[in-house]
């Protein structure tokens, strides 16, 4: 007799409604476990470090440590950030103060948790842009570099510039980047960026010999292409972040979070090596003691190690040893690459990091522009960047001085407020909006 499984109306048998059951079920969020260092030298690094932060602005979402315990779990994330500052210490300090606020302030309201995570990218940029657009009105010198992680349940967001790197390593044992290299001699992309918007790029000269150490933006010697800050230096040093999004297997990971002053003295499976089998706060101390131990305190030299772990699972995640590396492309997102039969037959396989998002562009036009449906969620009239509510026809395209022959529609959003358009253009060298100065003093980061 031949028997046949359950069906429901839809003719899908019942084995496998149960399967897409469990797989879809609410997974829990995992533990966050967090430990810092720091040595100092210049007084320039801030470090970020909220355990617990509120989805909303200003409700513990700004510059302190920890806020937003009282939060319900569901309506909370976890952010870590560092600031190496330069020529003083004021861009870190007033990014540490404002950026995630301005950040959370281009996330619309009342989005699922899928919506919050897929505005997000474009929300770091904004946030990212307004506040350099803020600072410049503070008429201080000084620049910062940033790297922001965000943490939502297993979804990790990493956006950065400058120099400060963020890399990951999953409970398998695979390492991988989390951020951009921005430094000139790193990039020849951003060289030529730099070049074309109207920047010099070269080393320093003496006396007319060869010149000495590494490249360098000129005026102001800054040897990044992109920061918070450093208003002398020029509009070609531009705000906009590279941003990575990943997904991790409920099996956790490890972030290590560190200045320049780390990785100028560590390689990156160095410092991971240094962490072996320790807890967050003592892999922290680890690494800054072994970096100021390699090359001397020569700069400042910060660290902020954060286990993503299992619930209940208070130790770091074991590593299997001799399957890991250094990986550069992730594998590819399962809804590119399986059907959804395969999708059928059991849940996503373990220690998998997913890609889900990255982009580095620094043109404004592609990082604010996100595609149907997801770009519905903003609101079209606000300004892309400072969210001024403007009236239909007020504001400018971010498409408008787009070839003719472009697929883009030159009159459709996002817009941009007449001061975020005057920043828009100073950065792609179309616009001068910083005073020009006779003489710069150098910045030399």
């Amino acid at each position: 007799m031949e028997v046949h499984a359950e069906v429901d109306g839809s003719g899908v048998p019942l084995a496998v409604l149960l399967k897409r059951e469990l797989c879809n079920q609410k997974v829990e969020k995992p533990d966050i476990l967090f430990g810092e260092a720091n040595k100092s030298k210049k007084g320039e690094d801030f470090t970020l470090v909220m355990a617990k932060s509120h989805r909303r602005p200003g409700e513990g979402a700004g510059g302190g440590g920890g806020g937003g315990e009282n939060a319900a779990d569901d309506d909370t994330i976890s952010v870590f950030a560092i600031f190496d500052g330069h020529n003083g210490s004021a861009a870190a300090i007033y990014t540490r103060e404002n950026l995630l606020n301005n950040v959370l302030a281009a996330i619309p309201p009342n989005l699922t948790s899928e919506e919050w995570t897929a505005a997000l990218p474009r929300a770091l940029v904004a946030g990212f842009v307004k506040t350099d657009k803020d600072f410049q009105t503070k008429a201080a010198r000084s620049g910062t570099t940033v790297t922001f992680v965000i943490i939502d349940g297993w979804v990790v967001t990493v956006a950065s510039v400058g120099d400060s790197r963020c890399i990951l390593e999953s409970a398998e044992g695979s390492v991988y980047f989390l951020s951009a290299d921005h430094r000139l001699d790193a990039n020849e992309e951003e060289v030529e960026r730099v070049t074309a918007s109207g920047g010099e790029v070269g080393r320093i000269n003496i006396a007319g010999g060869a010149g000495i150490g590494p490249l360098r933006c000129w005026p102001g010697g800054l040897c990044l292409s992109r920061s918070i800050g450093d208003v002398d230096v020029g509009e070609f040093i531009v705000p906009v972040p590279h941003v990575k999004q990943v997904k991790l297997s409920n099996a956790g990971g490890r972030l290590v979070i560190a200045s320049d002053g780390v990785w100028d003295a560590l390689r990156f499976q160095e410092a991971l090596n240094y962490t072996r089998g320790l807890p967050a706060e003592a892999a922290a101390n680890r690494i800054v003691k072994e970096a100021v131990t390699s090359k001397g305190l020569r700069d400042d030299t910060t660290c902020i190690v954060v286990d993503i772990l299992p619930p209940e699972k208070l130790s770091p995640p074991l590593k299997k040893h001799g399957k890991g590396g250094i990986i550069a492309l992730f594998r590819r997102r399962p809804s590119d690459e399986m059907s959804e039969d395969h999708m059928d037959r059991g849940c996503f396989e373990p220690d998998v990091v997913e890609e889900i998002y990255e982009e580095g562009s620094a043109m404004l036009a592609q990082r604010l522009n996100i595609n149907y449906p997801a770009g519905n969620m903003f609101k079209l009239h606000d300004c892309a960047v400072c969210q001024l509510e403007m009236k239909p026809g007020e504001g400018i395209s971010v498409h408008g001085n787009m070839p003719k022959h472009s697929r883009v529609d030159p009159w459709g959003g996002p817009f941009l407020c007449s001061s975020c358009q005057a920043k828009k253009e100073a950065m792609e060298g179309k616009l001068h909006s910083r005073n020009s100065q006779s003489a710069v003093e150098p910045v030399f980061k």
